[in-house]
């Protein structure tokens, strides 16, 4: 199995996807030899509990890694001990296991704790001072890493705000991306070999699980200029949600916009950084390419798995907002997701998915037990069975990023509710209202939807084990006797 990860990426950048400006050719490629999942969705827009989530095959609520370190207080930093891993699963079924790039599951504990080989690239962006990637640099005569022309937000105040994207002073073959795809193809062949033995009837072949987790193309968008410009600003059409107001909205959303300051650049400023992030996704297209070819040229194609996915999106101005944070748009949930199997055809789908049915996926493919992953295997819908019972709708969390910030969001493929218990409930028409712009939650002719989706979240939430629920029972209009409540410690003294 070969599973590639980006991080923050947007559905609308791929060609797959329906971007015109032809410039991911390689994922193009691996979507016309497999399966394109048009629905697919994060459990949640926050690198690390999406990851921890990945990894456990558990809900963000169930494994309690609820938020990235780095910006946060009062979370977990680990992962409580004890936790199923998809890592021990395949161990067990004796699968060789590496990681190359982004782990950010947790603060210390790397790939290596978790079973696999990789060295640990801590935090949430590229680590351009790893001593691994100095010495490649250097041991490749490539020149040292630098920034130029740097674009930051403005504050309110006129003061410098957030770095948002700049020239790296490197050619292609220098950056962060290809000493990933470097150490990607390097850990390739050392796997491959093992595997071909098995083919061949050797006793020792090993079947191996490779992961590539590249760091962007998450903001800030530092990339060499022949990406920074590859891109015609001009060719740019930005999302409608660009005329959000925030009217009758959570007030938490203007504040954030707020804090990116995403009013301070113009919209033909705000297009040339739209063409800047498309052109980070095609420079990691290129060095996604170089991967495929080498498993093309190992002759591993035709008995490797290979899948895409994201960790979830971003929101690149959208919304008037940046980055990720307390709103759940589909800008930021939604992520592309591949599976490329041996021997099948190009096919779309358009069933929901979630990051954790890949957690199955990996499972099912090596023949481990998945009974306590919340995901379900991919392969009935790659192979195009026709699979009785699969969801009809989606349910995804929030807890915080910078401040604890609860949320939940269900979702079907006419309406979205969110239930938001530090601001308005938000109900959203997709049908009507595909860029999210009108919040409908008090508009008498949605009142019976907007009851509808309610309960069927309070009733997932309830078999999830959720306590989000308790708070929905009596918040919403959960009726009586669908509501569960269980009895305090100090109830059983009660007589009548």
């Amino acid at each position: 199995m070969l599973f590639l990860m980006t991080d923050q990426q947007r559905i609308d950048t791929l060609g797959c996807y329906g971007n015109t400006s032809q410039h991911t050719p390689n994922l193009d490629r691996l979507a016309a030899r497999g399966t394109t999942f048009d629905r697919a969705y994060t459990p949640t827009a926050i690198c690390t509990p999406a990851r921890a989530s990945l990894l456990t095959g558990l809900q963000p609520f169930e494994h309690g890694l609820l938020a990235n370190y780095e910006w946060n207080s009062g979370h977990r930093e680990e992962l409580p001990d004890g936790l199923p891993t998809f890592s021990a699963a395949l161990t067990e079924q004796g699968y060789r296991l590496g990681h190359v790039g982004k782990w950010h599951v947790g603060k210390d504990r790397g790939p290596d704790y978790y079973g696999f080989e990789g060295i640990h690239l801590p935090g949430a962006l590229n680590v351009f001072d790893d001593p691994g990637y100095e010495g490649w640099l250097k041991a490749n005569g490539y020149p040292d890493f630098h920034i130029s022309n740097p674009v930051y937000t403005t504050r309110a105040d006129g003061s410098q705000g957030h770095l948002i994207a700049g020239v790296t002073d490197q050619p292609t073959e220098a950056t962060f991306e290809a000493f990933l795809a470097d150490q990607t193809i390097a850990k390739l062949r050392e796997f491959a070999a093992g595997a071909l033995q098995e083919e061949s009837g050797a006793e020792d072949g090993t079947p191996f699980f490779l992961s590539c987790h590249i760091f962007g193309p998450h903001l800030p968008y530092l990339i060499p200029q022949q990406w920074y410009d590859m891109v015609d600003p001009s060719t740019i059409e930005l999302p409608g949600s660009f005329a959000e107001t925030f009217h009758g909205k959570p007030m938490v959303q203007q504040a954030y916009a707020e804090y990116w300051s995403t009013d301070c650049f113009t919209v033909d400023e705000w297009k040339k950084l739209t063409a800047v992030y498309w052109g980070y996704v095609a420079m990691i297209d290129h060095e996604i390419g170089r991967i495929l070819d080498v498993l093309d040229e190992l002759g591993l194609t035709d008995n490797t798995a290979v899948m895409f996915t994201a960790d979830h999106g971003e929101f690149t101005g959208a919304h008037r907002l940046n980055d990720k944070g307390p709103a759940m748009y589909e800008d930021i949930y939604r992520i592309p997701a591949i599976l490329s199997l041996p021997g099948e055809q190009e096919r779309r789908e358009d069933r929901f998915i979630s990051l954790l049915d890949f957690t199955a996926t990996f499972h099912d493919i090596a023949g481990a037990d998945a009974s306590g992953v919340r995901g379900r295997s991919l392969l009935p819908l790659a192979h195009g069975e026709d699979v009785e019972g699969w969801r009809e709708n989606i349910l995804c969390e929030f807890h915080g990023h910078h401040f604890p910030y609860a949320q939940r969001m269900i979702r079907n493929k006419e309406v979205k509710y969110i239930a938001n218990p530090e601001g308005i409930d938000e109900f959203y028409d997709m049908i009507a209202d595909p860029d999210e712009l009108t919040n409908v939650i008090n508009v008498p002719i949605y009142k019976d939807r907007v009851s509808t989706m309610r309960r069927a979240m309070y009733r997932q939430l309830v078999e999830r084990g959720d306590k989000f629920a308790q708070w929905l029972a009596f918040a919403g209009d959960i009726p009586a006797h669908e509501r569960v409540r269980p009895a305090t410690a100090v109830e059983r003294f009660i007589t009548v």
